[in-house]
């Protein structure tokens, strides 16, 4: 390819092209990192976040673990219609609610 050859035009519609494609990457990857913070964050500070994923219609608003025997969890929910036991087991490979019930 010879330079010199080249107008001027197409040099700037080439140039253009470069510096848009590469603020793209950076934006792209710029939001994938503060995307993995984030989760890092969430998953660090609030280590259960089972119990959030597990029951989403039950309009959680704190947990407290109360017992932790290894394969299974008991929380003190508070949701919107007053607190619940949780029950969590660990399955062969996840978590999964094995009960829970309304507290007086």
């Amino acid at each position: 390819m010879e330079i010199n050859r080249i107008s001027r035009k197409r040099y700037l519609h080439t140039v253009w092209w470069a510096v848009l494609g590469s603020c793209l990457i950076v934006a792209v990857v710029a939001t994938l990192g503060r995307a993995t913070i984030n989760f890092d964050a969430a998953l660090t500070d609030k280590p259960d976040v089972a119990i959030y994923v597990l029951l989403p219609n039950a309009g959680l608003k704190d947990t407290t673990l109360l017992r932790d025997k290894g394969n299974e969890r008991h929380y003190l929910a508070e949701t919107a219609s007053g607190s619940k036991l949780v029950i969590l087991r660990r399955g062969d490979e996840e978590w999964y609610v094995a009960h829970v019930e309304d507290m007086r």
